[in-house]
């Protein structure tokens, strides 16, 4: 199996979604915890509604997303303790049932796990796929 992650840290959504088009990604699985943003189309129905617009199916995994105590030591730096945090998420039952959505939904189309931070190493989602994908493809996109 092969998952595409990309963060939206310092683009627009037109340079997201051209990315996202690129690579042949038809769905994004967001897994931010809270779907809003300061910035500009990506909060969660504007975003959806580009997406859709450019032909790519948007699905929300709010229990995959990271905890307030996990973002504040991201925010932070604070790695090791976001990465404590975020595990002890993925262990409750509601982050269980989406994982195996996850997986399901991106065996089914490229997918592209959605989250802020535009590097992977300082964002969950790394974290996630390493959980819950651990023998997938993974292709890091950079909008």
């Amino acid at each position: 199996m092969r998952i595409f992650t990309i963060g939206y840290e310092g683009s627009t959504q037109a340079e997201f979604i051209a990315a996202l088009t690129q690579a042949g990604v038809r769905r994004v699985i967001d897994v931010r915890a809270v779907p809003l943003s300061r910035k500009p189309g990506f909060s969660k129905n504007v975003l959806a509604a580009g997406l859709k617009e450019a032909g790519i199916d948007y699905v929300h995994l709010k229990a995959l997303g990271t905890p307030p105590e996990g973002r504040e030591a991201a925010r932070k730096g604070q790695r090791e303790v976001m990465a404590r945090v975020y595990a002890g998420q993925l262990e409750t039952p509601e982050a269980g049932v989406e994982a195996a959505r996850m997986a399901a939904l991106a065996g089914e189309k490229p997918s592209a796990l959605l989250c802020f931070e535009r590097d992977p190493a300082q964002c969950h989602r790394t974290l996630l796929w390493e959980s819950v994908l651990p023998d997938a493809e993974v292709v890091d996109l950079y909008a």
